[in-house]
């Protein structure tokens, strides 16, 4: 995959502000992995040990917002360009990755126009203390939000917990440490793993589920210590799990899925983390999204198609063309 240099705002602000990310004392702090940005209810916020991390020069409140301060921080007026002449630039100069050519006019004929002007948030705060570490530039999940004011995100070989309440962070898994499976029977295939590099991740029903670059799959108890079940999905060389999630089956049962670079899609019990079904495909699945009845999946992958799946079986129902990159997926039926 290609990468991107445009990051040089971002090196811009941070060098004013001097910022430095937020670490536990426990916590391992590697220098962060090349970044290519081109161009829970039950455990929120109940945390005793961590660390107070906010800092008033990188931050950014409402209040300050409604009397003109920059949400995201940036100091324009020290900047010799304004904040609508560098989008304007940055839209004209931007690389995009692409995988389907096709002219823009084309793409703007199929794709519904955005419709502008109307309010669907208010700004409450920022701070520039929090970054996720984000090492593939597709790869991008890896930010959970599972209330107003609990975030998990990866920083450097980190899975942190932020409260934006309490301004505090804390360490809820480090994978560069070696980990080693909480749950063992027979029936698992589950195997100590170290120094993951986290590609994706999810986080709900106080379950965190997390894959890496080399196949790796990792399930962890938030309300517990450790991780409850980890194992290498497959030994291929182009091996990065590329998406997963944590969904409810008909029956009510929750289910993990792992969708990977080998074609393959796996559903494991979320309870036992026994491997249930297997599905292939013909090209890399890289992301999938389950009905909210639990009964059909629709996958997305390096393919014009995009496949909806019986999610109990895996045969297909129906596919259709699509002319972009298959890597963010909804399915709402």
């Amino acid at each position: 995959m290609e990468r991107f240099e445009n990051d040089d705002l971002q090196y811009v602000v941070d060098d004013y502000y001097d910022v430095n990310d937020f670490n536990n004392d426990g916590a391992v702090v590697e220098p962060e992995p090349q970044r290519d940005t081109a161009g829970l209810e039950s455990f929120d916020s109940d945390f005793e040990d961590d660390i107070e991390s906010s800092n008033p020069k990188t931050d950014t409140s409402a209040e300050e917002a409604r009397n003109g301060k920059d949400i995201q921080g940036i100091p324009w007026e020290r900047l010799n360009f304004t904040r609508e002449r560098y989008r304007q630039t940055r839209v004209r100069e931007y690389k995009n990755y692409e995988n389907l050519y096709g002219s823009r006019e084309e793409m703007e004929k199929e794709c519904l126009q955005v419709e502008k002007g109307k309010t669907f948030y208010d700004f409450q705060f920022n701070t520039r203390l929090v970054k996720s570490t984000i090492v593939h530039f597709q790869l991008r999940n890896l930010l959970w939000a599972t209330s107003k004011h609990d975030v998990y995100l990866m920083e450097n070989y980190s899975v942190m917990h932020w409260s934006s309440l309490l301004h505090k962070g804390e360490e809820v898994l480090n994978v560069a440490k070696p980990i080693v499976p909480n749950l063992k029977h027979p029936e698992l295939l589950s195997q100590q793993l170290s120094r993951v590099q986290i590609s994706t991740m999810v986080v709900k029903e106080n379950l965190m589920v997390a894959g890496g670059f080399q196949g790796e799959l990792i399930c962890k108890y938030l309300n517990q210590s450790g991780a409850a079940f980890c194992t290498k999905l497959t030994t291929d060389d182009n091996a990065i799990t590329n998406a997963v999630d944590v969904y409810n089956n008909p029956s009510g049962a929750m289910r993990v899925m792992a969708a990977n670079n080998d074609a393959k899609i796996r559903i494991f019990d979320a309870e036992t983390f026994v491997s249930i079904n297997r599905y292939s495909f013909n090209w890399s699945v890289n992301n999938t999204s389950v009905s909210p009845d639990g009964k059909l999946l629709a996958v997305l992958g390096d393919s014009v198609e995009c496949l909806i799946v019986d999610a109990q079986s895996g045969n297909v129902c129906q596919s259709w063309r699509h002319n972009w990159c298959g890597l963010i997926l909804i399915l709402c039926v």
